[in-house]
């Protein structure tokens, strides 16, 4: 652990007591809080996320320089080959791409390292398909960003135009106690369907100082980096409240193609509160098989309520993480916050959400593609970049899904 991650969790534990000590002494004088102790515990909970997205930025500065490092490495060895007359394929793709990025033109054009991504002609304006490398990366950075992401089952596409997932409808029957020479009763339960996964199409264009992409050292890390950013963020919306319309279907979009209101927990809670007795009803909607994976997801707001509640022995639910890269906990499994979680506290909305979310499927196409617009900005002296990607998302098994939901 770095010196500034510790110190960061040491400030976090000291407003967690702050914001602890405020309910215990309405408690042990046995009244609510007061106004002022409100707005006390109100400022304290603030202090405590913000410092919990400083915590979440320094780890993954610590993973991306532990990365950077590696690639360091990687390059250097690059290097060390070409010096001794080894330009492998591979590095003359990257060095490629990094051309191309920055001027919009291609070293060798023509040769069959480079033909190996071209997709069209480049006086067609044609698309530029990074190394089957680069694209992985940008993969990668989506699924450390986004919580349903890392959490999903993900399934890659790179050929057919949908995938078809066949799905246990209706299950059969028990077997029938007989005797030697019976067979039991006829089976006339099962019934088997198919869901379908067809990608969609997502773009995002991006523009840069040209000379920014002089200047900058490793420029195309963040032409990938910002990319990959907003995609995350629109992957991560859609699929938790996507309708299904040509993006994904979101976890919090009540539907039978993915989370019906068979599984909405309202039981305890108030129309503009979440309870202890609401948070258990919505742990035990789901089979104690899908615990040992299902995560809490909630908006931060959401948890702002839930760090005052207790249980009937007078323990807190809500638990501070101490340790790297481990969330805070509720109910004695992992509690996941995002931003784009229902936050609304009006009668009957949905709050925040119990499941096993590797039943949440998604299909990327793997076609990642990317254009540089060299010319079209020219008077600003900026180049455009243009990312496009396919892909799909959809709740696969509507069991493993519990959603948190305010009394009607």
């Amino acid at each position: 652990m770095s010196d500034r991650l510790k110190a960061l969790r040491e400030k976090r534990g000291v407003a967690v007591k702050e914001m602890r000590d405020l309910i215990e002494i309405a408690t042990t004088e046995k009244r609510d809080m007061s106004a002022e102790e409100m707005e006390k515990h109100s400022k304290a909970f603030n202090i405590v996320d913000s410092l919990r997205v400083q915590i979440e930025a320094e780890e993954r500065t610590i993973e991306a320089e532990r990365q950077a490092a590696t690639q360091a490495d990687k390059d250097n060895s690059e290097r060390r080959d070409r010096e001794k007359g080894k330009d492998t394929p591979e590095a003359k793709l990257r060095a490629g791409f990094r051309n191309w990025l920055r001027t919009g033109k291609l070293i060798g054009e023509g040769s069959e390292e480079f033909r190996a991504y071209q997709v069209g002609s480049d006086t067609e304006g044609g698309l530029m398909q990074p190394p089957q490398e680069v694209v992985a990366g940008i993969l990668k950075n989506v699924d450390d960003q986004v919580f349903i992401r890392s959490r999903a089952t993900a399934t890659q596409l790179p050929q057919a135009e949908s995938l078809g997932v066949i799905t246990l409808d209706t299950d059969a029957e028990d077997w029938d106690w007989t005797t030697e020479l019976l067979t039991g009763s006829e089976e006339d339960s099962l019934r088997i369907g198919k869901r379908e996964f067809r990608p969609h199409p997502l773009a995002k264009r991006l523009k840069l100082s040209k000379t920014l992409i002089r200047k900058a050292p490793n420029f195309e890390t963040l032409i990938l980096s910002r990319m990959a950013y907003k995609l995350g963020v629109t992957m991560e919306k859609n699929y938790l409240t996507g309708n299904g319309v040509q993006r994904p279907l979101g976890v919090f979009t009540a539907s039978n193609d993915g989370v019906p209101t068979t599984q909405d927990v309202s039981t305890g809670n108030t129309t503009t509160s979440i309870t202890f007795d609401g948070l258990i009803e919505a742990k035990f909607k789901l089979k104690a098989q899908y615990w040992t994976k299902a995560d809490w997801l909630f908006h931060r707001d959401a948890v702002k309520q839930i760090t005052k509640l207790k249980d009937g022995d007078g323990q807190y639910l809500w638990r501070m993480s101490v340790r790297d890269g481990e969330p805070d906990s509720l109910l004695g499994r992992p509690l996941m916050v995002s931003e784009f979680a229902p936050n609304t506290f009006t009668a009957g909305l949905y709050v925040g959400m119990f499941a096993d979310f590797s039943n949440y499927w998604i299909v990327d196409a793997l076609n990642m593609q990317m254009q540089t617009l060299y010319e079209l900005y020219a008077e600003t002296n900026q180049t455009g970049f243009i990312a496009r990607y396919e892909g799909d998302g959809a709740p696969a098994l509507a069991e493993a899904f519990a959603r948190v939901k305010l009394a009607p």
